[in-house]
């Protein structure tokens, strides 16, 4: 018995030892808490609970020339559903008149509503979604439905916002106005005009802390940010919405009559360098059309025939030659060092003018020209050429300039045949719109000025900064060389190549040009070859207001390849609206069907009662920007107090206004 008791006794000092020393490590442990790392506990804890959240900026609007909304953010909304939030009474209550609201509101069975509802209380779901992608007046509208117009704690109704970018327009111009893409990286990038000003659309963003109250559910802890969001600038850029409307679809009927690969056309204010019109058209595999790659810019290839004028400008000037200058066509077909230049027309043109080769494109009397002048010292029309800036990338703001290239007599890849190829167009590489800046450089009497895509910056209605003509060659040549080439290029719409697209009405000048793509032995290099279908000029022929280009990538060779065919018909179809058809509005035809989604686009901003009485619509809660856009585009005349959202507007929304009529925004 005693030795049953010491067992035991021992025991008891085991457990009270071991029970001791775990005070003692508890102790030791809640007091290194406390003094030793308390103040990392109460970060961590803090941060947990009360975290700083950034309030993004406001980007700023791209606006078109003549004041349409070319880009803009909204918000887009979702609306959630915390099921433990209300009473069971008032959810009782309320439910089937939440549910009707919205299945009047949506569409879908109110049952369906009903048991979604029901099933977030039975599991206690915190965090269920009720709709998504809602605009601001539709996420207002569900906040006044039964139940949710109890608010947050009562209601259990959650509101999320994500700001959206827009275009207004539709995807005209998509790919110059420019998006947003996601990098390989996973980094957010702008392209076009979106990402060359990205430094003045995006603003700053604010600072505001926020307490945690539930899960994934966070309050302002207080109504002050700790650093306020500055709004992004506006860019007003050279786009005219009329004239990209026309091009636009001048392009976009060609390619799909001629079922082509791709295209572009540019529309080029001559005397300022302002783009006016631009449009990128490729081919998907259903065989629509849209934006995808800006091939105006980016595009770097053998320009064909179109660069021959380039070659008549270096003859002209170096003075050994004239447009008087008579050569033998030789039946439409020359042999240089072994390889063959022919004429598309077979045949030939016989003895021809230099002036009259030029009209035709005949290749043999431009080669003869080019290489009969330079062949002793080459050196001297890649000269001209350099001295016409035609090495060089033009700087235009948008990234993704092609690099020409104009081979150079030390270059490695020099050969026999670089001269008389460079005189039809082969051998060499530009882009579109590096072509359309030479011929708009001859219409503007020798000053080749830098296209632009950007007029102004703004914020408001205060100007920042102007984009005013950029000059990158002052004089291209002789005022007499300009003049007979300009003579020879009217020619060639009246009699030449481009005789199909002449009009009494207006008066045009330009060249064809017809280049094979992806040429070599067997017809193949990268690939099967194909053809390249362009137009380039100007007009009017007399007083040039503006250049344009026009290139068609791999139509269908049944139906056409040649320029004047393919292109030529948009060059024309562009001049004929400008200045003989006077537009009723600036209103953009939609291309695709999905592009129907997006004329809901303002509505988004305002009630559809306010929009249908014509009424002042509600900007409460709105950004500044957008609600000074939309104020705007009504015809308001908006004086603004403040930034961030509308807090206070002047005027009552629903009521009666007139065009020009003030309104004071008082912002938070």
């Amino acid at each position: 018995m005693g030795l049953e008791d010491k067992n035991i006794s021992f025991r008891i000092y085991i457990v009270a030892f071991t029970i001791f020393v775990m005070a003692v490590l508890i102790s030791v442990k809640l007091a290194n808490i406390q003094w030793v790392d308390g103040d990392y506990y109460r970060k961590l804890a803090l941060e947990r609970t009360v975290k700083n959240f950034t309030i993004p900026a406001n980007r700023g609007n791209v606006y078109s020339a003549d004041g349409s909304l070319l880009a803009t953010s909204i918000p887009h909304y979702t609306i959630r559903f915390d099921a433990l939030a209300p009473k069971k009474e008032d959810f009782n209550k309320n439910l089937e008149g939440l549910c009707d609201s919205l299945s009047v509101m949506f569409g879908k069975p109110k049952e369906d509503y009903y048991k979604m509802f029901r099933r977030a209380v039975t599991n206690k779901n915190r965090y269920m979604q009720v709709a998504k992608g809602l605009s601001y007046s539709e996420m207002m509208r569900i906040k006044t439905f039964p139940l949710f117009k109890m608010g947050a704690y009562k209601g259990g109704i959650i509101t999320e916002q994500k700001i959206v970018r827009q275009h207004p327009i539709g995807k005209i111009a998509e790919r110059t106005v420019g998006y947003e893409r996601v990098d390989f990286d996973g980094q957010m990038l702008y392209v076009g005009i979106e990402g060359a000003y990205a430094d003045y659309l995006k603003g700053k963003d604010g600072r505001h802390m926020m307490q945690k109250i539930a899960k994934g559910q966070w309050r302002p802890i207080s109504d002050i940010n700790e650093v306020e969001p500055v709004d992004g600038l506006d860019v007003v850029s050279s786009i005219d919405v009329y004239i990209q409307d026309i091009a636009h679809h001048a392009l976009l009927k060609q390619l799909e009559y001629y079922e082509a690969d791709h295209g572009c056309v540019v529309v080029m204010e001559t005397k300022t360098g302002y783009v006016k019109a631009i449009s990128n058209l490729g081919r998907a595999a259903d065989s629509t059309y849209y934006e995808t790659i800006n091939y105006a810019v980016g595009e770097s290839q053998e320009p064909g025939s179109t660069f021959k004028l380039a070659g008549l400008v270096a003859l002209l000037e170096d003075g050994r030659v004239d447009t008087s200058n008579v050569y033998d066509s030789h039946g439409g077909d020359i042999t240089i060092h072994g390889r063959h230049v022919r004429d598309s027309h077979k045949g030939g043109y016989g003895k021809v003018s230099l002036a009259r080769g030029f009209e035709l494109s005949s290749n043999t009397v431009l080669v003869q020209a080019v290489y009969e002048t330079f062949k002793d010292d080459p050196k001297q029309f890649v000269k001209r050429l350099n001295g016409f800036g035609l090495n060089k990338r033009l700087g235009v703001s948008l990234k993704g300039e092609g690099k020409p290239w104009i081979p150079q007599p030390e270059d490695k890849s020099w050969s026999r045949v670089s001269l008389p190829w460079m005189g039809f167009g082969y051998g060499l590489k530009l882009t579109p719109l590096q072509t359309l800046a030479f011929y708009n450089g001859i219409a503007n009497n020798g000053e080749m000025v830098r296209p632009l895509f950007v007029q102004e910056i703004k914020a408001w209605d205060k100007s920042v900064k102007k984009f005013d003509k950029e000059v990158i060659n002052p004089k291209l040549c002789s005022q007499e060389t300009i003049d007979k080439v300009k003579a020879v290029m009217e020619n060639v719409v009246k009699r030449g190549t481009g005789s199909k697209l002449y009009s009494p009405n207006f008066s045009m000048a330009g060249k064809t040009g017809t280049a094979q793509v992806n040429y070599g032995k067997g017809g193949k290099t990268n690939g099967s070859m194909y053809y390249s279908s362009s137009f380039v000029g100007y007009f009017p022929a007399d007083e040039p207001q503006y250049s344009c280009i026009v290139v068609i990538h791999k139509p269908h060779v049944a139906k056409g390849y040649f320029g004047a065919d393919v292109s030529g018909p948009v060059f024309r179809r562009i001049a004929q609206k400008i200045f003989t058809d006077v537009p009723s509005t600036n209103k953009v035809k939609q291309l695709d069907k999905d592009i129907k989604k997006q004329e809901q686009l303002y509505a988004s901003y305002y009630d559809k009662q306010n929009k249908a009485k014509k009424g002042v619509p509600n900007t409460v809660g709105m950004p500044g920007m957008d609600a000074v856009a939309l104020l705007g585009n009504m015809g308001f005349k908006v004086e603004v107090i403040g930034v961030g959202k509308v807090k206070k507007q002047s005027l009552t929304p629903g009521g009666a206004f007139s065009k020009n009529q003030k309104i004071i925004l008082k912002l938070s």
